[in-house]
Order: structure tokens, then sequence, then C-alpha cells
């Protein structure tokens, strides 16, 4: 009796003492995976101590993939490596223990039709015995973890061995959950600060209230934290206002990159180029050339005179904006060319088609699809017809609180945006227009230099004053087509002075201004070689096929008029080019 008590005891004691490691391998894995940043270091460290406790000769961990189809070994421990490792999510006995959500012990996998034998015929790994567990909390399947070969005893797995592995996938699994709703909070986090910072950026794109004086006003509500809407006002030099409103298709940061782009061109390009449907002919064309397929803008783009009370407007498949007049009555302006960013070749022309509107102390509202198609409180859309009533109610609110009051039922606390709201208005408040400014009698107007340059009668520099040219008759106001032959003009006359009044001397001083005096662009060539004889500077018609005088031909040609004058000092040659803005 004494002896059988004595056994007894034993094994009570080394049943207790093998629950107490248990507990404190589970202890010690558990705080891995609470403290741990990176999840698949600690699994593999967690696998490690798991093979090793268990005996098992190796070990490896399958994860499932995003759409259930793939089992990845993700860490393993033992003498092969087999990390990367994938199978179907119902391949093998792994694939089954995931697909059932049930442990399993495979004594002799030579006898189960499931066992995957491909990784062993790679690996030249013999595989005996399994024992798997899967990884998974509740319903929600993240894997299995997988031991090979036990070293121990008889070689096979038993019921404890079981219970542990069990116990350590659940725990395992929680803390690969954690892990991923910690990624993804983390990522949501990064996201929302990269939104705020793309909000912030276009903000900034967005022109400053003039005041309530100020002719132009614009008012934008995202529906997002981004927005594919946009508007955006400038003065030019000579008075006049540069605006435009636009619509990029789609949602998210494509569309508010595209409309950064197109909104930082129409800005840029539109200090230039005055005339809305070369403006936006080239927008057009640059957007064209790396816009993503599917995605397009729909935009008003113009010019406002104040003096005059003029708009000259094109519209890209944009929205028809509504001209309202003293009368309180409405009318719409039609698109006339499609959306910018479908081709380039769609348009019929080089321009977009113009329209112009003698507003006489009207006002013209241009805005997005959103603000009429906007929900009111009581469901229904405000449509253009609503929105000509708000305007026609408020009309006699300063314009920035009128926009806002004209919007306000649209944008409520207690509803999501349906869409951008961007409303923008050009109102014309001078009772005393003029169509033309014209300077009191006897008194002239003063030419205003745009351009001075000098440089050396080398070929070389030619391509930096032909672009130089093109920048200043663009400034200018000048057509494409009167900008080419400017430069074409401009060209010629250079090469000709290069080549003849300095013979190929590449150390000759040339001097290069361009004026605009009213509505001509004046060039003025000098240089200062031997004085020419003007009366033998002859154009020869284009059936002399002899070498010679063409480029004085092309010169007259293209410019409206040509002298050559003798400088005031007396000293070298001036040619003086005028070409016709208007």
């Amino acid at each position: 009796m004494s002896m059988n008590k004595g056994a007894h005891n034993q094994s009570r004691e080394e049943t207790s003492r093998t629950v107490s490691e248990e507990l404190e391998l589970l202890a010690v894995m558990g705080q891995d995976f609470a403290a741990s940043l990176d999840i698949e270091e600690t699994l593999s460290r967690g696998l490690q101590r798991i093979t090793d406790y268990v005996g098992a000769q190796a070990g490896a961990v399958f994860v499932l993939s995003d759409d259930g189809t793939t089992l990845t070994c993700t860490a393993c421990s033992g003498p092969i490596d087999v990390v990367g490792l994938s199978l179907g999510s119902d391949e093998g006995i792994v694939g089954r223990c995931v697909q059932n959500n049930i442990p399993e012990i495979v004594r002799d996998v030579s006898k189960d039709p499931n066992f995957f034998q491909a990784a062993d015929e790679v690996t030249g790994f013999e595989t005996r015995s399994l024992l798997c567990a899967p990884l998974s909390v509740k319903d929600q399947k993240i894997g299995a973890i997988e031991l090979v070969n036990k070293s121990s005893g008889d070689g096979l797995f038993d019921e404890t061995d079981l219970h542990l592995l069990q116990s350590l996938s659940s725990s395992a699994a929680l803390a690969i959950i954690n892990a991923r709703m910690a990624e993804a909070l983390v990522e949501q986090e990064r996201v929302r600060r990269e939104l705020e910072l793309a909000a912030e950026i276009q903000r900034s794109l967005l022109p400053d209230p003039g005041g309530d004086d100020f002719p132009v006003c614009g008012i934008n509500f995202p529906a997002r934290t981004v927005s594919g809407d946009f508007y955006d006002f400038f003065p030019l030099e000579d008075g006049r206002i540069c605006f435009n409103l636009g619509d990029v298709s789609g949602k998210g940061m494509n569309a508010a990159l595209l409309m950064a782009k197109t909104a930082s061109l129409f800005r840029c390009l539109g200090k230039t180029i005055h005339q809305p449907g070369q403006l936006m002919a080239r927008i057009n064309a640059e957007i064209c050339e790396t816009v993503t397929r599917g995605m397009f803008v729909t935009m008003v783009g113009g010019v406002f005179d104040p003096r005059t009370g003029k708009v000259v407007l094109a519209n890209a498949g944009h929205e028809p904006p509504l001209f309202r007049r003293t009368d309180g009555s409405y009318e719409p302006v039609p698109a006339q060319a499609p959306p910018i960013g479908i081709s380039p070749f769609l348009t019929g022309s080089n321009d977009f088609p113009e329209t112009e509107i003698q507003l006489e102390n009207g006002s013209l509202y241009i805005f997005t699809d959103g603000v009429t198609e906007g929900y009111l409180e009581n469901g229904e859309e405000l449509g253009a017809e609503g929105l000509q009533e708000r305007l026609t109610e408020y009309t006699g609110l300063p314009i920035g609180e009128r926009l806002q009051t004209v919007l306000s039922p649209l944008k409520r606390d207690d509803v999501a945006l349906r869409d951008d709201l961007t409303l923008l208005v050009i109102e014309d408040n001078n009772t005393g227009h003029a169509e033309q400014v014209v300077p009191p009698a006897g008194e002239e107007t003063v030419p205003k230099k745009i351009l001075s340059l000098q440089f050396r009668s080398q070929a070389k520099n030619l391509k930096g004053v032909r672009s130089a040219i093109t920048g200043a008759a663009m400034m200018s106001g000048c057509s494409e087509a009167a900008c080419q032959d400017v430069v074409i003009a401009v060209d010629e006359a250079c090469q000709n002075v290069i080549r003849h009044a300095y013979n190929g001397d590449d150390n000759g001083a040339v001097e290069l201004d361009v004026l605009r005096d009213g509505d001509d662009l004046v060039v003025e060539l000098r240089d200062y070689a031997a004085p020419v004889d003007v009366s033998k500077i002859k154009p020869r018609e284009l059936d002399d096929v002899r070498p010679g005088g063409l480029g004085t031909h092309f010169i007259r040609e293209v410019m409206d008029t040509v002298e050559f004058l003798r400088p005031a000092d007396g000293e070298g040659n001036l040619l003086r080019m005028v070409k016709r803005i208007a």
C-alpha cells in the first residue's frame, strides 16, 4: 500500500509540475503577444517555444489570405525553412484543419489522403506525424499552427500535446487579430492626416475673398474631406478679372489631385493667355497627356471686364451658367465643347468656342451639379428652378452673404452632403460703362515695355530669344497665330543680323525690345554693325528661287508694319516691326 501511495503522490507531483509549466508557457507567450509590435517576429519566437516544449522536430504557422483562398507559411522552426510556402486553403491536413476549425492529431500521415506531399518532395524532409490546431476567434478564421514529428517517447503526439497547442493557438489568434486591428487603426489615422493635409492644400488654392465691392465671389463646401470642385479668380494687369469653376469626375484622392492640377494650370496659364477658348484648349492638351482613363473635368473659364461689363467665357461640358438680367429673367449659357480630358481633337479647332455676354448691370452665376442636385430638408432636390428662386429672393444681399444664404438649406449639420457644393458669381456693378477707353484729345498713349534683351550675335542664342518672345507676345494678349507670326519675324530678323550685318562675327551686340502700344505689339531690334543701305533691302518674290532675300519677304508677310530706321545716335541699325494684337 505504501508503495502504491508513493507512486500515486509522485504521479500527482509530475502532473502538477506539467500543468504549472504549461501555464507558465502560456503566460510568457501571452505577455509576448501583448507587448510586441511585430506580430510575425513574436509568432516565430512563440512557435519555437511551442516546438521545444512539445518536443517536435519542426513547426510552422500558416496564415489565411484576405480572400480566403490561400494558406501561406509566415513562420517556421526546425531544420527546414518553409517560410513563403503556399497551398490552397482547402489543401493538405492544415487546410482541412482550417476549414473545419477543429484541432486534430494525425499519427501516420502516409495513411491520410489529405496529406500534402509536395512540401516533403521539395524540402527532402520526411513528415511522419502531425499535430495541427486552427488559429481562429469565434467564426473568424486566420490560419493554423502545425507541429511535425514528435522526437521523444514513442514519437507520437498525444491529447495533452493537442490541448496545449489548442490553448496556445487561441492566444496567438487573438494576438494576430489585435495586431491587425492596431495596424488598421494606424493606417486609418495616417490616411486621415493625409486627407486633412490634402484638404488644407486645396483650401489654399481657393482665392481670398475680394470683399463685398469686388465683382467676383465664390464659395465651396466639400462633401468629403477633399473636394473635386474648384473655383478661382484673379485680376489681370489691364484691370480685367480671370475666373473659372470646375468639377472633376469621381471622388476621393484621384479627383482631388486632378482638381489641383487643373486649377494650377488655369492660374498659371491664365496670367499670360487672356482668350478663354485658347486657354481652355491649352489646359485640355496638358490634362489629356496624363489624365487617368475615365476621368475628366467639366469647367467654365472666362474673363470679365468691369469697365465694360463684358464677359467672355468658354464652357467645357459644364452645367449651363445662369445669366440674371436686371429685370429678373434668367438665361442659361449651355456648353459648346466637351469636358476637359476627353480628347484634344473633339473641339474641331485649336480653341474652345467662346461666348460673349454683356452683363449690363446683371449677374452671372456659375455652379456645379452638386448645387442643383442637393437635397432640401423635405428630401427634394433644389433643382435649377429652385436655385433661380433663391437667387432672386436674396439678390439684395451683399455678394458673399448672398451665396452663403442661397446654399444654406443644402448645408445642414444633420445631413451629409450628397456632392460638393460650389457657386461663383460675377456681378456687374459699374453704371458708367465705356465701350473703349479713349485718351483725351491731344494725348497719346505711352507704350509699355514688356521685354528687353541683350545678347551676342550667335545662332545658339536664338532658342532663348524665341522662348522669350513667345512669352512676351502671349502676355500681351496675342492669339496663338499672332504669337507664331511674331516669333517667325523676330527669328528671321535676328538671323539676318548675324549672317549679314555682322558677317558671322559672333561677338556682335544685339538689343531686342518688345513694347505694348495700345492694340499694337512693337518689336525693335538693334545692332551695332556698319549702317546698311536701306534702299538695297528689298524682299524677293517666292517664285525667284535664288538664295537670299526670303527672310525679308517672310517678315513683311507676317507683320503689319516693318520699318528700317536710323538710331538716334547714328550708330548701327534699327528694325521696327509692328503686329496688331486685336
